[in-house]
């Protein structure tokens, strides 16, 4: 087998933690794929991967060979590409996945727009808010807020997506309103629990350029950004949610803004794609494409 095409499959063996699974998004047989590893590791005179009945992991070695083999893949693809018509139209199918709310507001509503300019490449939008496995799950590219826990992947900064506290007009009306962090014990919010561990977020705040966060008694947990603001707009409490989420209700009157000097650090938003798509061109164009989208509709 030629020796890139060695490095392709036991990459993917790395990135998906599983023969079957690589076999799976490869379109061969698991025993080409364990066939494919052996024969490398032969090659190279190391072992690679830890393999076990559950789940295969990459040796000491194997990391840092994993590594070398991206970048060797990115180098090869890279010279394949060097003569080919750029003024051709890009085409084919775009498998992406965002969180809910950025799906549903601000990037569904704009897609006509690179459809037309684009009639060759179709898009399946997946709208989630849980983190999606992209070599598992065979997607082209996802959107990520918040820090990142992603490896072998290639991430792409688009900016830092602002956050503001905010309340209904009920509550403030009954419980006043906070002017700073010493007001919280007489007041009340709606927790919010991470989708993915179940924990609930602290109240954060920057103050003299450190960041505090504290725990706010609350009545009602939710774990949906949907619930989140629902539960605020009927008055059960303060929230600290993305300024682009509550936009129309505060322009409407529905919400209010609150302590706007002790808002939250601003959470960093990120385009991740696996290294095997690093030069396809309709990616590359629907990247650009929702950069600027994302930074006109969102950031600071």
């Amino acid at each position: 087998m030629d020796r890139v095409d060695l490095f392709r499959i036991f990459t993917r063996v790395v990135e998906c933690s599983s023969f079957t699974r690589a076999a799976d998004t490869l379109g061969v047989p698991r025993s080409s794929v364990s066939a494919a590893v052996l024969e490398l590791e032969g090659r190279v005179g190391a072992r690679l991967l830890h393999r076990t009945t559950r789940k295969v992991s990459p040796t000491q070695d194997g990391t840092a060979f994993y590594e070398r083999c991206l970048r060797v893949i990115a180098d090869v693809e890279d010279t394949e590409n060097l003569f080919r018509q750029t003024a051709a139209q890009p085409s084919g199918r775009l498998r992406i996945d965002v969180p809910g709310r950025i799906g549903r507001l601000i990037i569904a509503p704009a897609l006509p727009e690179f459809l037309d300019l684009y009639p060759q490449i179709d898009i399946d939008l997946g709208v989630t808010d849980r983190a999606v496995n992209l070599v598992e799950d065979s997607v082209d590219c996802v959107v990520r807020v918040g820090a990142l826990s992603d490896s072998g992947l290639i991430a792409r900064p688009i900016g830092r997506l602002p956050l503001i506290n905010v309340a209904s007009p009920a509550y403030l009306k009954l419980h006043g309103t906070p002017r700073t962090p010493d007001d919280f014990a007489h007041h009340w919010a709606v927790n919010y629990a991470s989708p993915s561990s179940g924990r609930v977020e602290d109240w954060e705040w920057i103050e003299h350029g450190s960041l505090r966060a504290v725990p706010l008694r609350g009545r009602v947990t939710v774990n949906s950004a949907e619930a989140y603001i629902a539960c605020c707009l009927a008055g059960l409490g303060l929230i600290q949610i993305p300024a682009y989420d509550v936009r129309v209700h505060l322009e409407a009157g529905e919400l209010v803004e609150i302590m706007p000097d002790h808002r939250a650090e601003a959470m960093p938003m990120t385009l991740l794609y696996p290294h095997r798509q690093h030069l396809s061109r309709r990616l590359q164009i629907f990247a650009d494409w929702l950069e600027a989208l994302l930074k006109r509709q969102l950031l600071e």
